[in-house]
């Protein structure tokens, strides 16, 4: 069986990156006036300074805290289904901000991009992040454009960072978890993972796999309006079973899943049996775990289902206290044999370059 050959954007010319562009005269002019700033243009950042400057008194009525959040994307290939490099940038950034309980408002983008890169998948990604920045109600405000020598990076490498607001009376915390407790995800783990795996071209699967790669926003927003949210964080580089170890040892807990309870798509099972992997540590890009208290949590999943890519949200785990007995904060799992086995923090990394 042999994977379907992904479909990048079609490369319309010849035209390609060039070290021109990155330095600093009118070919980098005219990359970012032509190529760039019409994906992204706001008032914010039309005036091209050297820095955005956001009235203060826009924050005031929104929140009593502001998030700020920054990251990198080196993820290989650019092009996966579900999603690319462009759309990581932004559902990254802006994930990461949501998770404290923040409403996403700015970002920047600073852009490194390796001589010969055609412009035409410069472009597919710069339109994917206008999308996805729409998408999520967010203004990329200031940004950067820098041209390295061929082999110098890998086509191109996105950084970004994001500025939101925190409400009044949101507070979230990794250490907040606390004994009768459950735990949440929002629906089947590993997507991401396997698909960028089946999309590098090294392995002959022929399996429906698809980035679960999108913004949180509106599915934490419809939590918090659900239950009150003790611990919440997004499941990607080392996925979930690295988040709940996270929280674990933060509250000097113990957090016990249920193996039967744990959503995972056939496809992406079928793969971690196949390659010897373990989907608890696979990465996602529009999963959280968050845990909150157990008589809110029934609620809370039903609200969560309503929103697309959230159908198999489920109570996966409940939060115990450290007992004499088993003294030691961690993560464990009852198997489908009845036997419990521990869940250790990742010690290396299943799939490199993953985001």
């Amino acid at each position: 069986m042999m994977h379907k050959k992904l479909e990048l954007p079609e490369e319309t010319d010849e035209v390609r990156i060039t070290l021109a562009h990155g330095s600093g005269g009118k070919a980098m002019r005219d990359l970012v006036e032509n190529e760039i700033l019409p994906y992204f243009t706001n008032p914010l950042l039309s005036p091209l300074e050297d820095q955005a400057r956001i009235p203060l008194h826009s924050f005031g009525p929104l929140g009593d805290r502001m998030a700020m959040t920054t990251d990198s994307f080196v993820v290989d290939p650019l092009f996966f289904p579900g999603g690319d490099i462009g759309s990581l940038a932004i559902n990254g950034t802006v994930n990461d901000l949501v998770m404290c309980g923040a409403m996403p408002l700015y970002m920047t983008c600073g852009l490194i991009i390796e001589e010969g890169l055609p412009l035409s998948t410069l472009r597919a990604v710069l339109a994917s992040m206008q999308k996805a920045a729409d998408d999520a109600g967010v203004f990329i405000v200031s940004g950067d454009t820098k041209v390295v020598h061929k082999g110098a990076a890998d086509k191109l490498f996105i950084n970004t960072a994001g500025i939101g607001v925190v409400p009044k009376f949101v507070d979230i915390r990794a250490d907040a978890a606390r004994a009768g407790d459950v735990v949440i995800v929002n629906g089947s783990v590993g997507d991401h993972g396997a698909t960028v795996m089946a999309a590098r071209g090294d392995l002959a699967l022929d399996a429906d796999l698809r980035s679960d790669c999108r913004s949180l926003h509106q599915e934490v927003n419809t939590l918090l309006a659900s239950a009150q949210v003790r611990c919440l964080r997004d499941a990607s580089r080392g996925g979930i079973a690295t988040v709940l170890n996270e929280f674990a040892e933060s509250s000097g807990v113990r957090i016990v899943l249920d193996q039967h309870a744990v959503p995972v798509r056939d496809e992406v099972r079928g793969v971690c049996e196949l390659l010897g992997l373990d989907p608890l540590y696979l990465a996602n890009e529009g999963k959280f775990v968050a845990i909150v208290p157990a008589d809110q949590a029934e609620e809370a999943v039903k609200a969560l289902r309503k929103h697309p890519g959230a159908e198999q949200a489920a109570i996966i785990g409940r939060v115990e206290t450290v007992s004499e007995s088993r003294p030691y904060a961690g993560v464990s799992m009852q198997t489908t044999f009845g036997s419990e086995r521990m869940i250790d923090m990742l010690a290396g990394d299943q799939l490199p370059r993953i985001c």
